[in-house]
């Protein structure tokens, strides 16, 4: 009985041990992960573009303005082409007071890009104020793309399509309105698809050649420990959930995020940002 009561002991000890690592340890720091792509379909003058793509910022649940602010200071050390952001900026259980949204803004607007900064919406973004979280986009100088595009244009005139779909855990996304521009053009060779769920993208390729798509929502399995990972992957994440996959010959890549959805907990996986140099071949 005294070596149970001793092993009891020490096993809820090294339990207790590891929630304080995952929750004070595991979700601090930030890790740039580094993506070299090659392609045929860039454009000759878009040779070696640097894509800066974060995610999940869940802001107020866990991170706060220093873990913020070192995000912005990492983004822009890389100086980036452009930069993307794949939704939940704001976690559905927390409310945002004026001080924090203008600060929230003031952050987000010092992010710095040379094409330009775009966002979607997440389903933490759709259960909040939609209207709020469009104007801190809009005051940040991120375009917010719903089921819309943008075509981004360099000195050489060339071209390159990117569409940003809306959320797929409340049946919003639409792949067909995102890519409508090429029911009357055919005149773009390489299209970036922005999804927060990536498990759309069976969708996605059913239906369209793409060159690329970006995601997030998994955060690559916050608990990054088998069985208990896939048991706690959100819906639109399950089929798709690690860092890097490649469907019917288009590459999607997952971002880990930056904050913590539903616990404050991670493991084995550090809030990460992604970084894509797209070189021609």
């Amino acid at each position: 009985m005294k070596k149970f009561i001793r092993f009891l002991f020490i096993l809820l000890l090294i339990i207790l041990l590891l929630l304080i690592y995952c929750r004070y340890e595991g979700t601090r720091g930030l890790i740039t992960k580094e993506y070299k792509i090659e392609t045929n379909s860039i454009p000759s003058s878009f040779d070696g573009l640097k894509v800066l793509h974060f995610s999940d910022l869940h802001y107020l649940r866990v991170v706060d303005d220093n873990m913020l602010k070192k995000v912005v200071e990492e983004i822009n050390l890389i100086n980036p082409d452009i930069v993307i952001f794949t939704g939940d900026l704001i976690d559905k259980d927390f409310n945002i007071n004026d001080k924090q949204k203008e600060q929230l803004i003031t952050l987000l607007k010092s992010i710095n890009s040379k094409y330009g900064k775009y966002s979607i919406i997440g389903n933490h973004d759709y259960i909040k104020d939609k209207e709020e979280i469009e104007t801190i986009y809009n005051e940040s100088n991120f375009i917010l793309l719903q089921n819309t595009y943008d075509i981004i244009y360099n000195s050489e005139n060339e071209k390159i399509f990117l569409g940003g779909l809306d959320t797929y855990s409340y049946d919003k996304a639409d792949i067909d309105k995102v890519m409508n521009y090429f029911k009357d053009n055919d005149n773009i060779d390489y299209k970036i698809i922005l999804v927060h769920e990536p498990d759309y993208i069976d969708t996605i390729t059913s239906k369209y050649d793409v060159d690329l798509v970006l995601a997030g929502h998994s955060h690559n399995g916050q608990i990054n420990i088998p069985f208990i990972k896939n048991f706690i992957l959100p819906y639109g994440s399950k089929k798709y959930y690690k860092n890097y996959y490649n469907v019917d010959n288009t590459p999607l890549y997952i971002s880990s995020g930056i904050g913590e959805s539903r616990i404050n907990l991670r493991f084995l996986n550090k809030p990460s940002i992604n970084f894509y140099r797209i070189n021609k071949i």
